[in-house]
């Protein structure tokens, strides 16, 4: 047996980069680059049933719906399991539904048969977001954490290009069903891949079972020190038990971090599903062809990889909470520019500048900063009701999207994309503390007052 603590943060926190953790970057990165693929197929599969009279915007809307009322589910869902059950069984679970719902979506004898299958997609895709993004940053050191969970923001969003890119080049030549037959067997090969993937031995270790995490911690130190010896253990102060029931998310302390989380799921969601995906809709009902719509919005959606290639580059050096304020600022005037723009080539310039300011506010938001704010007891729960709140948002913004545009056009849908950034900038500058190379278990054990709001002292790189 061992002591009554394995130490599982500081013996993580100390230890250099290595093959360990690239290969969970990839094993993670694997299934939620599908994920990702499966959420954004829907702007080029959507825009060529609209156009072939498959579809109609009000079925369109109803897909969308769909997909996030089943995504807030399994957010949900995989919050409560993340916590409960473990990170590896929780994944695991999501990936084969999304990937079998895939499947059978690709079969879908009518548009109601796929909004049904697309609902059983959602509940999967929604729970692979959730402990997908919260269980990387349970592996890495502080020092590099913001880069680490931005890289495999990279790899996640990095399919709105390949998946905007391959709809130009298969669903006018092949149809749209392809699209859900290449995501289902990917995510089968990935659920073989990840069968050897560890627990997190934090979780193994807030949940009491040492010996399983010990023995975890020496496999994951003796493949990093390769045969050199590895930075002592600097034993954290021991922290206080903690509440770790789902209503203590919604009491204070913890409820302004909630607040905090919710808020900015829920801005970047209604800019992703209200403007991104309709992008080509947009430009078809403009009186673009299916392959020209499809053509500008692969060159906008360069923006995805992009964006989350500069969180790599920034997110350890400015910090999340400025950082999400500055981004925020500067995405609401190009939404704003985008709106009154006056040619296609200028449209084209915005809407990726557009792009990669979003996926910059992904990597540094969703990926790195709400899973950083909560401590291992919580995170998964934490990191599902944020979600559930972002999937609520993708459940009203497509519906806002078609009254708006109806109404005012694409201006009025800018509008409301403006408006939830500048909530989540008030929100960051009255609530926001900064987790910056801090590790996980300090962040989770200092109160949100000045010491935990002041810049991290430096820390070695790795």
């Amino acid at each position: 047996m061992v002591s009554s603590t394995v130490h599982a943060g500081a013996r993580l926190d100390r230890l250099p980069t290595s093959r360990f953790h690239r290969r969970i970057l990839w094993l993670i990165g694997g299934g939620m680059f599908l994920d990702s693929f499966d959420i954004y197929l829907a702007g080029g599969v959507l825009g060529a049933l609209t156009r072939s009279g498959w579809s109609s915007m009000q079925l369109n809307a109803a897909f969308l719906s769909s997909t996030f009322i089943g995504m807030l589910i399994g957010a949900f869902t995989a919050g409560i399991l993340g916590d409960a059950k473990g990170r590896k069984f929780t994944y695991q679970f999501n990936l084969a539904i999304f990937g079998l719902a895939s499947l059978a979506g690709a079969f879908a004898p009518n548009m109601t048969w796929l909004i049904v299958c697309r609902f059983f997609m959602g509940l999967g895709l929604g729970a692979e977001i959730v402990v997908g993004y919260g269980s990387i940053g349970e592996f890495i050191p502080p020092a590099v954490r913001g880069r680490w969970s931005a890289y495999l923001s990279l790899i996640t969003n990095s399919a709105l290009f390949f998946s905007t890119f391959l709809g130009y080049l298969v669903i006018p030549a092949v149809g749209w069903r392809s699209m859900f037959a290449l995501v289902g067997v990917g995510a089968m090969v990935v659920w073989l891949l990840r069968k050897k993937m560890p627990e997190s031995p934090r979780w193994l270790e807030s949940k009491g079972r040492l010996d399983e995490a010990d023995a975890i911690l020496k496999s994951i130190e003796a493949e990093t020190a390769e045969g050199r010896e590895l930075p002592p253990i600097v034993e954290p102060v021991r922290a206080p038990l903690r509440t770790t029931t789902l209503g203590s998310l919604f009491r204070p302390p913890l409820l302004r971090r909630t607040v905090l989380a919710v808020t900015i799921q829920i801005a970047i969601n209604v800019v992703i599903y209200g403007f991104i995906v309709w992008v080509p809709t947009f430009l078809m009902k403009q009186g673009h062809g299916v392959a020209s719509s499809l053509g500008y919005s692969t060159l906008m959606s360069l923006g995805g990889p992009a964006g989350a290639l500069i969180g790599v580059l920034i997110a350890d050096r400015i910090g999340r909470k400025n950082g999400l304020i500055g981004i925020a600022v500067l995405a609401a005037i190009v939404g704003w520019l985008y709106g009154n723009s006056t040619s296609v080539g200028m449209a084209t310039l915005l809407g990726f500048t557009l792009f990669t300011l979003t996926y910059l506010m992904v990597a540094l938001g969703i990926a790195t900063y709400i899973p950083e704010l909560f401590a291992t007891e919580n995170r998964m729960r934490a990191n599902g009701i944020a979600g559930s709140a972002g999937r609520l948002s993708g459940i009203v913004a497509p519906q806002l999207v078609v009254l708006m545009y109806v109404s005012g056009g694409i201006k009025d849908v800018l509008s409301m994309i403006s408006g939830a950034l500048v909530l989540m900038v008030a929100v960051l500058v009255i609530f926001g503390v900064e987790t910056n190379r801090r590790s996980l278990e300090e962040i989770a054990n200092v109160s949100d007052d000045e010491s935990l709001r002041q810049p991290a002292a430096e820390l070695p790189g790795n």
